[in-house]
């Protein structure tokens, strides 16, 4: 691999994503954890879903606006919205899928699917999860 070029750093302590705390190294991030009622638990805090859903929004977002400045596109007007869904597996784990919602203003249908698949091509978490992780990603022009 080359030149790393950033270390995010993150501890959970407690009892996990059941009431235990996530806390980055540098202390801008420090979130008490809760299981979503959805699967059984209380709610009421974030949960380990959501903070991949909010990492893999705003760095998909970058890609996003890295391509269309690339492209000499306007995207000002941008949002992407990121589901990461908990599945039950056969053998009693737990696995994930994902989708990912690009809203864009001012381009054409085509021009915004092939801007959201290049996207998808660079932004690190989509690299991450490529064949360990279905992912959708699609784009939808206001």
């Amino acid at each position: 691999m080359s030149d790393t070029l950033y270390t995010g750093i993150a501890t959970s302590t407690g009892d996990g994503r059941a009431g235990g705390r996530a806390a980055t190294s540098d202390g801008l991030l420090d979130v008490t954890l809760a299981i979503p009622k959805e699967m059984g638990g209380p709610g009421g805090a974030t949960n380990p879903e959501q903070l991949f859903a909010a990492g893999w929004a705003s760095c998909f977002h970058s890609a996003v606006k890295l391509i269309a400045a690339q492209r000499k596109l306007d995207v000002g007007d941008s949002a992407v919205v990121a589901e990461v869904s908990v599945h039950p597996t056969a053998e009693g784990g737990f696995a994930l899928s994902a989708a990912l919602h690009v809203e864009l203003g001012g381009l054409d249908q085509a021009v915004a699917d092939d801007l959201v698949q290049a996207a998808h091509a660079v932004c690190p978490y989509s690299n991450a999860t490529r064949g360990n992780v279905p992912v959708t990603v699609d784009a939808t022009v206001a």
